[in-house]
């Protein structure tokens, strides 16, 4: 299947390139910030500072981002951002060997690296469609789920490699490189695009007006407005327990809890790409009733690891919520494909991304505050049984609506 694709699709194929060397660059580079403002400051707080530079763009500009996507060529797009972001990371490599790399000039460049990350990301995710028939999605989707997380996967081995050689500077050295990478591969993609919105019309009230219309559509689409709510309850009692929690029950349990808790995410992470790589084989058209099956699946793990107080029950645990995640992530991209209309599709993007960056940092705090006065191990049992829950009560509404049809 997927050397027939590649045969087929040689666009697809620079889209993947792209995807992979932008994305083992991302993670490089988000390590070096942090190993960089703690170097710096040897502060908790200033690290916790740096983390939190890369997330409040995505809930400032993220939705901008999506209408700015739908308004203009894509491609061209996604080149441009990727070249702006070549000499804002050398910036700090110069400002390093003239000795005057200060920690604002982390946040300031972190803020700054990750507000292009908003306006690329919705154009790059809905330019697949564009680049892919029908039939060749859920396996393209599949590829880039795979790419994406194989990179994450390799982006801190690399690093440790590079940290005792090159050193944590010269992680934005490369990091430069692979955006100029990705931009040439981004331009060997052949793709007819309309010419877009002119300039001028790029105001914040048309912005503003673009919002509201496509959060009318998602009120009024039965599909996408259930989508999104499960979206966000789901990811909201994740988050916490698998960031977090994991690793204090097994400190909590296990005399070398850190690093069974980094052998558990590796174990994860080759679960997930193996998953994605198997599920085109099975499945070629997601439904939303799949989408909730998977998150039904993910939560029966969480429930697992909440019961767990042996290493065989953890992996068995991690096991099937890492069965459940990847199902889950092209389920939700080809349902936004399928459903959202090709001229919002980017907001489409945006609106799932804000909504995901919104539930992860309410989750951290509010579990993070509850964590204090509640057991880790009831915290996992509750998330993991209401995820499971709001799957079956959803399931029903959904196998309701379509019999009333």
């Amino acid at each position: 299947m997927y050397i027939t694709l590649f045969k087929n699709n040689q666009s697809l194929v620079y889209y993947l390139g792209s995807t992979a060397i932008s994305n083992v660059g991302n993670v490089m580079t988000g390590l070096a910030f942090l190993f960089l403002a703690f170097e710096l400051t040897e502060s908790s707080m200033h690290v916790t500072g740096v983390a939190m530079s890369q997330v409040l763009p995505y809930l400032l500009f993220g939705l901008v981002g999506g209408v700015i996507a739908d308004w203009i060529p894509k491609r061209k797009w996604m080149i441009a951002m990727d070249l702006l972001r070549v000499p804002l990371l050398l910036v700090l490599v110069m400002l390093h060997y003239m000795e005057m790399l200060a920690y604002g000039h982390l946040i300031v460049v972190s803020f700054t690296n990750h507000v292009f990350g908003c306006f690329f990301n919705p154009a790059h995710r809905s330019l697949l469609p564009l680049i892919t028939s029908d039939v060749e999605r859920t396996a393209a989707n599949s590829l880039v789920d795979t790419v994406t997380r194989g990179m994450t996967v390799l982006g801190p081995i690399l690093s440790v490699f590079l940290m005792n050689t090159i050193g944590v500077i010269h992680f934005f050295t490369l990091d430069a490189l692979t955006f100029l990478g990705s931009a040439l591969l981004l331009a060997k993609i052949k793709l007819k695009e309309e010419k877009g919105k002119p300039i001028s019309e790029m105001k914040r009230t048309a912005i503003v007006l673009s919002l509201k219309e496509f959060a009318v559509w998602l009120i009024g689409h039965g599909t996408m407005r259930r989508l999104f709510v499960v979206t966000g309850a789901i990811v909201f009692l994740n988050t916490w327990v698998w960031q977090v929690g994991l690793l204090l029950i097994l400190n909590e349990t296990m005399t070398n809890g850190k690093a069974l808790y980094s052998f558990l995410l590796s174990w994860y992470g080759a679960i997930v790409i193996v998953v994605n790589l198997v599920i085109p084989y099975f499945i070629r058209i997601f439904t939303m009733n799949i989408y909730l099956i998977s998150s039904f699946i993910w939560g029966i793990g969480i429930v697992l690891i909440g019961f767990a107080q042996v290493m065989p029950v953890y992996f068995l645990g991690v096991f099937i919520a890492a069965l459940g995640l990847p199902l889950s992530g092209l389920a939700r991209v080809y349902l936004l494909q399928k459903h959202v209309p090709t001229e919002k599709l980017a907001r489409g993007f945006s609106f799932n991304a804000v909504l995901l960056y919104l539930a992860n940092l309410v989750s951290l705090g509010f579990f993070g505050l509850l964590s204090k006065f509640v057991s880790t191990y009831i915290l996992f049992l509750f998330c993991g049984g209401m995820m499971v829950l709001v799957s079956i009560l959803f399931i029903r509404r959904v196998v309701q609506a379509e019999r009333s049809v």
